[in-house]
């Protein structure tokens, strides 16, 4: 397909975990686990927090009467930002209190500092890659003639706003490389501005589109295919429900109200249009989504056809289906059809019908992830356990070789073009950086691209898979990451992190934020919960409404078996997660809040009655189910983090994370369910809310905030669990 760069996910929740990047020596060489307990239950002792309103607002939800007295933190205006301050002012408080904070974002500072790179792509015969010197905002596009040539910058999102809080979200050229399309979100939203760029002088078109979510450009011929909503009413832009998703056709030199109307449904509000032309222009080919459990129906436009219409593929949501590029008058697909891990066919548009579809590569014991069509090859990359694999085969489907990686851990890229002899991946693992390697295709040869330099001495790590029982006996793989020699003396401070949702993978990858806890002795944990796609649509399935209880319970054994394992004790355990990963973390410290000491839900779903109300929470509902069904209501009501906070427990120290242009998961969940935390939880432990401003989801975030989030954050899991990483160590 057309090479567009979309940075935003598109309907769905994201997975917001520690930011990817590097680090160095420590200059402590373990944990002092000398206790500060005491200390952090007379700060808590001492907190005063803001007197949030209530108001009387009660919902029957068939004949169960459920109140809602924070409604009114659903709205954005002045009351609500006074509240947001209040709230911001007790949590600084606090966190400027830690003794060791400043230490923590000194060093975190230091480590992020070093050189980041992305793979090389090629465009109209030129090279680009993105680059960061280290500290900087946002990364840089750069452009060279040859691999060996002096690159120059070519796009600098630097330049975009004065504190990096305008991010690039997408970039398209088109088929001759004249024209670059790229995208603009301002402050985490998801509303997207597209802009042009005049690829040979770097001149900046008038062109420019606005309202876009959900989508990437896609150029046919002097112009782009994007997706849009109508422009929202003022005064709750972020919170206004996303319908009636539209495609345009823009022309370059036009204004955008000139644009062309190309699909819309009128009589299907909830449902995504997200377009995509093939290579070689042929076909215009629409993915239709009605939610974001993966399933969507497919379109298509024969565009040498001037008369053609938009007609349907498939016109069901059972399976997922997604176009890798055409191969003449055919459609390569890879689909879950019949094959929950995953086939490559072909098909042909004019007969859709599957008696009629070519299997190009069957359905094997793993699960087929990206695949790319490049220099004549189909190169396939799959998950065994959460790593990867890559596999190339002819366009027959005859498997040729295997692309050789240097460990166990995670691949991406491989883009290009069909006629393509080279392409460029990245390989990382949690202690190996990211690492960009040449892939010669005719001769299956890998060669070392670039290397990423660190300060850290990686080798001191060690990584280690393990599989655990759940609750109702299924095994559940986890990564354990811990220094070598660790001592399983059940004291040592552990964090676990999970997502388990929306069939999104975690897989292993480098992360600047998590060295820093690992260097001074910390264990880092992630299991690949059901409702994941580590094993493809069965093992999401199992963690989709009504199963989406086995999702927190894989999620409370997995603490258990660090607990049973000697690895840690609830006294030394933090759980995170965000997004679907922070609904993960209120569900675990609400239903067993004594299994850890640290709770950090993140930009999460916390009300799960009314979440679909807001922005694109609708697509959700197949992922969850929706409180306006009886049954599922009843199965929603019984885990709902925010419905299930009781009066007077004792629950972890709790940092819930939001921020106040999130338009994806909106802040009223987490403005809520700290309000609850706060009103009925026992003393003894502090219930902050961290909320940033100017900032969204997570996409596009500046460095500067990334790293003082996360000096936030350890700080706040070291001070609660008793421990100082930089106190003097003891012989």
């Amino acid at each position: 397909m057309k090479k567009t760069t979309v940075l935003l996910l598109a309907g769905g929740l994201s997975a917001v975990s520690a930011c990817k990047s590097t680090q160095t020596e420590s200059t402590a060489t373990g944990m002092n686990t000398e206790t500060t307990t005491a200390a952090a239950a007379t700060a808590e002792a001492q907190l005063t927090y803001p007197d949030t309103k209530k108001v009387d607002q009660t919902d029957d939800y068939f004949g169960t009467k459920v109140a809602d007295p924070y409604r009114w933190l659903e709205t954005h205006n002045e009351e609500v930002d006074q509240w947001v301050e209040a709230q911001n002012k007790v949590t600084f408080d606090y966190l400027n209190g830690i003794e060791f904070r400043d230490q923590i974002k000194e060093r975190l500072t230091k480590i992020w500092n070093y050189e980041r790179y992305g793979a090389p792509f090629k465009e109209g015969g030129k090279y680009y890659f993105y680059k960061n010197n280290g500290l900087q905002n946002q990364s840089v596009l750069y452009v060279q003639n040859t691999l060996e040539s002096e690159p120059k910058v070519f796009l600098d999102p630097n330049k975009f706003s004065n504190d990096g809080t305008v991010a690039l979200t997408a970039l398209a050229f088109d088929k001759n490389a004249k024209y670059v399309a790229y995208g603009t979100s301002s402050g985490g939203s998801d509303w997207n501005t597209y802009e042009v760029i005049e690829v040979a002088t770097g001149k900046k078109l008038d062109d420019k589109v606005e309202w876009v979510k959900f989508s990437g450009p896609s150029w046919y011929k002097d112009g782009f295919f994007y997706s849009r909503y109508d422009a929202p009413t003022e005064g709750n832009k972020l919170a206004n429900k996303n319908e009636y998703h539209k495609v345009y056709y823009h022309k370059i030199g036009t204004p955008q109200s000139q644009d062309q109307l190309v699909y819309e449904d009128k009589t299907k509000p909830l449902r995504n249009f997200y377009g995509q032309t093939t290579d070689d222009e042929r076909f215009l080919i629409l993915n239709v989504s009605e939610g974001a459990s993966g399933a969507n129906a497919l379109y298509y436009r024969d565009l040498n056809d001037p008369k053609s219409a938009i007609k349907p593929i498939v016109d069901n949501f059972e399976s997922e289906y997604n176009v890798v590029d055409n191969i003449g008058d055919k459609l390569l697909v890879r689909t879950n059809k019949n094959a929950p891990r995953y086939r490559l066919v072909l098909i042909d548009p004019k007969k859709p019908q599957e008696q009629n579809w070519k299997v190009v590569v069957p359905q094997n014991e793993n699960v087929m992830g990206n695949v790319s069509l490049v220099g004549g090859r189909i190169i396939a990359s799959y998950m065994k356990d959460a790593a990867s694999e890559v596999v190339v085969y002819d366009t027959n489907g005859k498997q040729l070789n295997k692309v050789e990686l240097p460990a166990i851990g995670t691949v991406g890229g491989f883009s290009g073009e069909k006629d393509d002899k080279e392409t460029f991946f990245t390989f990382t693992s949690f202690t190996y950086p990211p690492t960009i390697y040449r892939y010669d295709v005719p001769n299956n040869k890998v060669t070392l691209f670039r290397k990423t330099e660190v300060d850290i001495n990686t080798d001191a790590f060690e990584t280690k898979q393990v599989f655990y029982t759940s609750k109702d006996g299924t095994k559940v793989p986890m990564f354990i990451v811990h220094k070598k020699g660790l001592e399983l003396n059940g004291n040592n401070p552990t964090y676990l992190y999970a997502y388990g949702g929306f069939n999104i993978s975690l897989t292993p990858s480098f992360s600047i934020a998590n060295m820093l806890w690992l260097e001074n002795g910390g264990v880092y944990a992630m299991p690949n919960l059901r409702g994941g796609g580590e094993y493809g649509e069965e093992w999401h399935k199992a963690g989709m409404t009504p199963n989406k209880q086995n999702v927190f319970d894989d999620f409370i054994a997995a603490a258990e078996y660090l607990i049973d394992n000697k690895y840690t004790s609830s006294e030394k355990l933090a759980v995170g997660g965000g997004s679907n990963g922070g609904l993960l973390v209120g569900a675990f410290m609400t239903q067993r809040p004594e299994l850890a000491k640290v709770a950090m839900p993140a930009v999460g779903v916390m009300d799960m009655l009314r979440f679909h109300k807001f922005t694109i929470g609708w697509a959700w509902v197949p992922e969850y189910g929706s409180s306006d069904d009886e049954a599922q209501f009843k199965n929603l009501y019984g885990f709902s983090p925010l419905h299930n906070i009781k009066e007077g427990v004792k629950y972890p120290a709790t940092l819930v994370k939001t921020a106040d242009h999130d338009d994806r998961v909106v802040p009223a969940h987490s403005f809520k369910f700290i309000s609850e935390l706060q009103d009925k939880g026992a003393p003894g432990n502090p219930y902050l809310i961290r909320i940033d401003v100017r900032a969204g989801h997570g996409a596009g975030k500046p460095t500067s905030l990334l790293i003082q989030e996360w000096a936030d954050t350890w700080a706040f899991f070291y001070k609660n669990m008793g421990v100082n990483p930089y106190a003097k160590q003891q012989p």
